[in-house]
């Protein structure tokens, strides 16, 4: 079969495809024509072998091509609005990288403090199930108080009100337990209620659950991250 031939052919087989995408079939078949032509006399290449399709008594190679989206005759307002939308497209995205680069920061620095969190309440229920009188447990859990304000006191009033929020979602995490419920446990239920209406004030929900594959996916996935360096620096 003839170069010519073979190139008619694929001009009408190219005419079943959609019509943007139609040139692009035509120019690459082309092309694969003159390639097989030249090769016939060639020896047998495995390494260039193509998947093919076979229509009547011709077999085409099959070559998957990305997407084009082809404009016809477009007018300056069409252009204009086409470089407004990519310039909000970039400014989207700028301010999305530059969120999620200071997301990313706060979950480094309060993720400590959520461990510490769930550490101390796994030890706290363990002694308080060893003190049945009630006396003695609100003195201990007094003294605990006391211990955790001398030691973060300080640094937890640091924390910007963005990286207090997240502090609330990862203590949830690190527990299972939302922070107001750790607070009616450990504070009683009235100064519960008074810290979720602080929280409310800031923006914040006690009560909120932590959700990792929803709202709290690009958190979800910085955690992992860093769970995952941790555990590749212990193997170092």
């Amino acid at each position: 079969m003839t170069f010519i031939s073979k190139f008619i052919r694929v001009r009408y087989f190219a005419a079943a495809v959609k019509k943007r995408c139609s040139y692009l079939l035509i120019l690459a078949c082309c092309l694969l024509g003159v390639s097989l032509s030249a090769g016939a006399q060639g020896q047998y290449d495995e390494e260039h072998m193509l998947p093919a399709i076979v229509v009547g008594n011709d077999t085409f190679p099959i070559i998957y091509l990305n997407e084009v989206q082809i404009y016809e005759q477009l007018t300056a307002a069409q252009r204009r609005r086409l470089k407004r939308q990519a310039r909000r497209d970039e400014r989207r995205q700028e301010k999305y990288d530059a969120a999620y680069t200071r997301l990313r920061y706060n979950v480094y620095k309060v993720y400590p403090y959520a461990n510490v969190a769930a550490v101390l309440l796994k030890d706290v229920h363990a002694n308080l199930a060893k003190m049945p009188d009630k006396k003695d447990q609100k003195k201990y859990l007094g003294k605990i108080e006391k211990e955790l304000n001398k030691r973060f006191k300080g640094e937890l009033q640091e924390f910007t009100i963005s990286q207090g929020i997240v502090l609330v979602k990862l203590i949830n995490r690190q527990t299972g337990r939302s922070c107001f419920d750790i607070i009616q446990e450990v504070k009683g239920g009235f100064n519960a209620v008074v810290w979720q209406g602080i929280a409310l004030v800031f923006n914040n929900n006690l009560k909120r659950e932590y959700e990792p594959n929803d709202r709290d996916k690009d958190i979800e996935g910085i955690v992992l991250e860093l769970e995952a360096n941790a555990r590749a620096a212990k193997r170092s």
